[in-house]
């Protein structure tokens, strides 16, 4: 099994990058992780209090289930995702997301190469670095189509917590990684590259 993480800030790409992976090798050799079914359940708290927790801190994320879920997985056994609802900030309670062992497991999130436990785990370690400009821009797409949010509070969110966690935590793990992809899904050469990595990893030629 391969397990190839794809990190990098809000916005940057990670997701086109890894379907760019699977589309080239094949959805059927390929298990998708977002680290974002991993943010840590607050159902027990109101929802004006799960207003208030820093979602872009590494310590949002439920990593121990995340290593937990990586481990039964190169073990050869399934592994059962929570589903997390953006909308309440909490997990649901009647649905998970099936992850089943594969020839190559594709890991992305905004703390991907920022967990010294998460890094020993990954073969290929990917860091998508693209524009903050383009990211934001992004991120105000996303969260207003998806996620229901106000440009007033996506506002507040970016300089209480998103950049400043940005540059705290997420651009310094750059330096853990294998490869850098500048601008994400629009850098065919390092998607390119990267492919070439996951077939010589599969070929055993590593």
């Amino acid at each position: 099994m391969l397990i190839i993480g794809i990190a990098g800030g809000t916005g940057s790409g990670k997701t086109t990058v890894a379907r760019s992976v699977i589309d080239r090798q094949g959805s059927e050799l390929v298990t998708f992780i977002s680290q974002d079914n991993y943010y840590k359940d607050h159902s027990e708290l109101s929802m004006a209090e799960r207003e208030t927790i820093n979602y872009d801190h590494p310590f949002a994320f439920d990593n121990e289930l995340l290593v937990e879920h990586l481990t039964l997985l190169k073990a050869g056994r399934t592994a059962y995702a929570p589903v997390y609802d953006f909308t309440v900030h909490a997990r649901s309670t009647t649905e998970t997301v099936e992850l089943a062992p594969n020839n190559i497991v594709i890991l992305e999130g905004l703390h991907v190469l920022s967990d010294e436990k998460l890094r020993p785990l990954l073969d290929i370690k990917v860091f998508v670095d693209t524009d903050p400009d383009v990211r934001i821009l992004r991120r105000v797409l996303r969260d207003i189509e998806e996620r229901g949010r106000t440009i007033q509070s996506i506002h507040d969110q970016y300089l209480k917590t998103v950049k400043p966690m940005h540059e705290a935590f997420i651009e310094p793990s750059k330096k853990y990684a294998d490869l850098i992809i500048p601008e994400g899904g629009q850098n065919e050469v390092g998607i390119q590259l990267l492919s070439i990595l996951t077939e010589k990893y599969m070929n055993g030629n590593e």
